[in-house]
């Protein structure tokens, strides 16, 4: 399918968008949404830029809120128990010694193993349905905490935690690209993701809240597990009846509107829109060396992620403060990683510069680029962002904590600056570059989990004979990040060269909005295949 790919929101674009195939995809209406008009026996295909606007304004508005709230209540029912344990959950359950640290670390072991097998349910009988139904079973597990007595029981709920949670986020990936464009999916991933870091922030002002209870049939930590789960479970039943299977089929979109989201997706997302999942074709992606790449970016981004996740109330508990003021304090930074993971997103998709990480400016792309999150900006994106969480490290092992008490509290607000944004950028640029929606989803479900599988790295690090200082932890950390931020850049500069090597080959320069993403279905084996950036 030849067609002219430039976007409505770019300086440079026309006011329309047009696409020439053998084939008619879409059907004429009377809306002005899509045009169709036979010439010379092909099939022009017009996209009105107000319509396309109208349609994405209403998967933002319909899809996303419900997604965050999804992810908001996922990242609570995952990270709640580094505040039960600042109440005195490790006291009530009776822990000795290093129980706590199995118990973080029992939960990531299922959580990989069993990602990629919901991965492939996910795209089999559709996230719309299995996302909701994952929720009820962590939310269920959540709930179960309350009935805990001993560590033995505490340990079975996390196995089963990790195994109802494994492939959320991932599937939430997937899911997003059924709905945007290549260019469009920063921004949209970073708002959802940023629900975890409000998650972090909400779950500290809750247990803020919740530890103020004097009185009840429960210790105080319990209370927090029953407003959690009860939560998640109620909101999985509403995900359930309310979610689209896909963007062609959503109940709230018009015939022409319906029409019209299929057609993006299949010049701009996926070589076969709602293509059915082939298990061998799958699992080609790990036939190309970048794969690998990617999932080793993946470990040295899952290691600061973890640690600054689970144990960032730790980490500011060592300020001197009380545990109601420790799980107080731990709510800014959170909320700081989230306004920093949308800068960097909004500004990579939007600002030419990118700010603040483009070495010079670039008007690639004849100015298409402000709907495409670019090479230069993924790379130093995620290079930053690992430089972040060094530093943060850094100079919080560097510093007399109780003496620099201000220099220390900034410092895990660099902690959480570096975690965030990475991850986001990393997630999105390897789905750019995967057009078989087989494959995109399986490499999510691999590549996510193993970040997260970094936590059995994390949650062993922090050990109570270390404290309160966490040499040990905090150094490990800070080389985790020096790596992956060497690897980011290795990846990204290959990708340039390859680029360059191929239109050499080809004898022209040739953009990533010019190739149809019905052309790269294998991926960099294609002739036509461009690295997107």
């Amino acid at each position: 399918m030849d067609f002219d790919k430039r976007s409505h929101d770019s300086p440079e674009s026309d006011d329309k968008q047009s696409a020439t195939t053998n084939e008619k995809i879409l059907s004429a209406n009377e809306s002005g949404h899509v045009v169709t008009a036979e010439e010379d026996g092909s099939t022009m295909a017009i996209i009105d830029p107000a319509a396309e606007r109208a349609l994405t304004r209403k998967f933002d508005l319909r899809i996303l809120p419900v997604l965050a709230i999804m992810y908001l209540f996922n990242s609570l029912d995952k990270s709640n128990l580094g505040n039960a344990k600042t109440a005195g959950l490790e006291k009530t359950l009776r822990l000795k010694d290093g129980q706590y640290n199995t118990i973080l670390s029992v939960f990531f072991v299922p959580y990989v193993l069993t990602a990629p097998f919901l991965g492939i349910l996910g795209k089999k009988y559709g996230p719309n349905r299995v996302l909701p139904l994952m929720m009820f079973a962590f939310g269920s597990c959540t709930l179960l905490v309350t009935a805990v007595k001993d560590f033995g029981g505490l340990m079975t709920l996390r196995w089963f935690l990790g195994m109802s949670e494994s492939a959320f986020f991932p599937l939430v990936i997937y899911y997003q690209t059924t709905f945007y464009r290549r260019g469009e999916l920063a921004r949209r991933l970073a708002i959802f993701y940023a629900a975890q870091s409000i998650a972090s922030a909400f779950s500290g002002l809750l247990a803020f809240g919740v530890f103020q209870i004097r009185t009840g049939s429960m210790v105080n930590w319990r209370y927090l597990f029953v407003i959690e789960g009860t939560l998640t479970i109620l909101f999985s039943f509403f995900a359930f009846f309310y979610l689209p299977q896909s963007a062609s089929t959503a109940r709230f979109l018009s015939q022409s509107e319906k029409d019209l989201a299929f057609y993006r997706m299949q010049v701009d997302s996926s070589s076969v829109v709602n293509e059915k999942f082939d298990l061998k074709e799958s699992f080609k992606i790990f036939k190309h060396w970048t794969s690998w790449m990617i999932l080793a970016i993946e470990i040295c981004l899952g290691v600061p992620l973890q640690s600054v996740q689970l144990f960032l109330p730790q980490i500011v508990g060592r300020l001197g403060y009380s545990t109601v003021k420790t799980n107080l304090y731990t709510v800014a930074p959170n909320i700081g990683g989230a306004v920093m993971l949308l800068l960097l997103a909004f500004a990579s998709d939007h600002v030419r510069w990118r700010f603040p990480f483009v070495v010079s400016e670039r008007r690639g792309y004849d100015g298409w680029e402000s709907r495409m999150v670019d090479l230069w900006t993924l790379t130093h994106s995620q290079a930053l962002g690992f430089l972040f969480t060094f530093l943060g490290m850094v100079v919080y092992a560097g510093i007399d904590v109780e003496k620099q008490v201000k220099v220390a509290y900034f410092a895990t607000f660099m902690m959480t600056w570096g975690t965030s944004a990475p991850s986001v950028l990393l997630d999105v640029w390897y789905n750019n570059n995967i057009a078989h929606e087989g494959r995109r989803v399986v490499l999510t479900s691999i590549g996510v989990p193993l970040a997260n599988l970094m936590g059995v790295v994390s949650s062993n690090i922090f050990q109570n004979k270390d404290a309160p200082k966490y040499i040990p932890a905090l150094a490990t950390t800070a080389a985790f990040g020096a790596v992956g931020f060497t690897l980011t850049l290795l990846l990204g500069v290959y990708m340039m060269f390859d680029n360059a090597r191929r239109d050499r080959k080809a004898g022209k320069k040739v953009q990533v909005r010019d190739i149809p993403t019905g052309k790269l279905k294998d991926g960099p084996g294609a002739e036509e295949f461009r690295w997107f950036y």
